[in-house]
């Protein structure tokens, strides 16, 4: 008899191909790359705004404006939605319980006033911003 137990071989980069909940999370941890992106990506516009350059600010704009942009900046938005957005609000619910006298408040209503939130304070940033 062995007096090493059996270890299963593990692999060291697909290990979370094998159960839905571990492609989950890494998906939702790939968001991480996205925020260095952006936050870099600030700081650069915020570095030639500071510039005071009125030209290097306009081709900064226009580039932009560019189809591939668009279609990244939408395609960023719709993965932070389904991997962070959604998630949180259902997990609200869990992080703050709201107990009314002696009954705890279901947590769907939680739910929806998060989403209700949400829309009404994209539609008051919209408002302010002259899109609506």
């Amino acid at each position: 008899m062995s007096r090493r137990p059996y270890v299963r071989p593990i692999s060291k980069t697909t290990w979370f191909m094998r159960n839905g909940r571990y492609k989950i999370y890494v998906l939702r941890e790939l968001t991480s790359f996205l925020v260095a992106f952006y936050s870099f990506y600030t700081i650069c516009a915020l570095a030639i705004l500071a510039s005071g350059s009125v030209e290097k600010w306009d081709s900064f704009i226009t580039a932009q404006q560019c189809t591939g942009w668009a279609i990244f900046h939408a395609v960023a938005l719709l993965y932070f939605l389904f991997f962070q957005t959604f998630p949180w609000f259902k997990l609200a619910p869990k992080a703050m319980p709201v107990q009314v006298g002696d009954k705890k408040l279901p947590d769907s209503y939680i739910i929806v006033g998060h989403y209700v939130a949400w829309i009404f304070i994209s539609v008051f940033i919209l408002w302010l911003a002259g899109a609506l």
